[in-house]
């Protein structure tokens, strides 16, 4: 059986020299992984972290590891890729999204918020600094527990005016707040430890790194 499906891509990881796993997020699925083909002569840059194509998906009855094929890319996410800041959060995005949500799993409407999300950074101009702090806020919504400042008081520290600051305001004036860039590190650290209790797991970002400092 054939399905057509939407999919966010995560990660992926390359199998022999012929194979590629997608790490994906999908309307129908969740989280789910699929096999493809390595394209020939490049072809990777459907593949790169957040992008959102339309896929073919055959179904394997001898494996879980079904195979997708005949991509197109669904949003062209040209703010995304023509734009060293935005590719820095979009991998901070993804990498969160791919150790967060464990295979299987299946939110509903995560994949649609999930979509909705990358397309507002990718058409965001500038002050979109926060734009990290935010998703994560949102991100622990999407999963069902969509903290208030009281929830987050036992993770602030001397982050507290902040956070409650971030947490009150809406999207426009959130992404105004004033925030040092060693504020937003340690803030997305509070963000993640909140989100690492709340999904029982460890999320150690490399990224993050990358964030700090592009947004001294």
């Amino acid at each position: 059986m054939v399905h057509h499906s939407p999919l966010i891509i995560l990660n992926t990881t390359k199998v022999g020299e012929r194979s590629l796993v997608l790490h994906t997020l999908s309307p129908d699925w969740g989280r789910r992984s699929f096999i493809t083909s390595v394209p020939r002569g490049g072809g990777m840059a459907l593949f790169q972290p957040l992008s959102i194509v339309d896929a073919e998906i055959t179904e394997n009855p001898r494996s879980d590891l079904w195979r997708a094929h005949a991509f197109s890319a669904r949003h062209p996410l040209t703010g995304l890729r023509t734009s060293a800041a935005k590719s820095a959060i979009s991998l901070f995005l993804s990498e969160l999204l791919y150790r967060t949500i464990r295979e299987g799993a299946r939110e509903e409407g995560l994949f649609e918020w999930c979509e909705r999300s990358v397309l507002t950074l990718d058409a965001l101009e500038g002050d979109y600094a926060n734009y990290h702090l935010r998703f994560l806020l949102e991100f622990a919504a999407a999963l069902g527990f969509s903290p208030s400042v009281e929830d987050l008081m036992p993770f602030a520290g001397e982050h507290l005016r902040e956070l409650r600051e971030l947490v009150q305001s809406d999207f426009g004036s959130c992404m105004l707040v004033p925030l040092s860039g060693q504020a937003r590190s340690e803030i997305a650290e509070i963000l993640l430890r909140y989100l690492g209790y709340h999904t029982e797991t460890r999320i150690e970002l490399r990224s993050l790194r990358v964030l700090q400092e592009l947004f001294r």
